[in-house]
């Protein structure tokens, strides 16, 4: 009955998580690509290294990416000035730090499995450094909108880390998942189940837009 009433502070909660985890998501993807093709295109000291980061930060856990996070954000932390902690803005920080190098991650390892004459055929066409990257980006528009819907499941559905930069103040800072788990521990069932049936309905219906993008034109046997 929530969802069918239109509860605000249901749909309130909805509008936030759609707001961290598409900011977070698209911050990611404006980092992540032009991360994966310097790896994948250039030789440097030191890319290995990077290389064993960006993997490494495919792992860690969420809530370890908060911590690290809230602790530079604290008011006794580096970046305290700045007032973040326990707010929206400190949440797609932290977000965009899950999403980052499962965007760079995937999207290297494709460019990297890319025939090396079809880089150096657009190279003796006259293509530029950028010109390059948009045409191999659209090569593997495939493996990179894979790359994209893995990022988004992983901030969408994440608790830890939003819950300890964000504090999952009730009106100001709760998204879906910290909201499910707060009102299971209060014993308020149906919040928790109407947060939860549009969890998956945003996940599921996300996931088909950019499923129906990385599809098109896409020929199959």
């Amino acid at each position: 009955m929530l969802l069918f009433t239109g509860d605000p502070s249901v749909y309130d909660i909805a509008v936030r998580s759609l707001e961290v985890s598409g900011a977070a998501l698209a911050i990611a993807l404006l980092l992540g690509t032009p991360i994966a093709a310097l790896l994948a295109l250039t030789q440097f000291p030191g890319k290995r290294l990077l290389i064993a980061i960006v993997n490494t930060g495919m792992g860690v856990p969420p809530v370890v990416v908060g911590l690290v996070v809230a602790l530079f954000l604290v008011r006794s932390g580096p970046l305290g000035s700045l007032d973040l902690i326990y707010t929206v803005r400190a949440m797609i920080i932290a977000q965009v730090l899950i999403a980052l190098p499962i965007v760079a991650g995937l999207t290297f390892a494709s460019m990297q499995q890319l025939d090396p004459g079809y880089r150096l055929q657009i190279l003796a066409l006259g293509a530029g450094r950028l010109r390059l990257f948009f045409l191999l980006l659209r090569e593997l528009k495939v493996s990179v909108m894979a790359a994209v819907m893995a990022a988004f499941g992983g901030v969408i559905s994440e608790v830890g880390a939003v819950m300890i930069v964000g504090g999952n103040i009730r009106g100001q800072t709760q998204v879906l998942t910290t909201g499910i788990v707060q009102y299971v521990n209060a014993g308020e069932y149906a919040l928790a189940i109407a947060l939860a049936v549009i969890l998956v309905l945003i996940t599921f219906l996300t996931n088909y837009l950019m499923t129906v993008i990385q599809q098109r034109g896409v020929r199959t046997a």
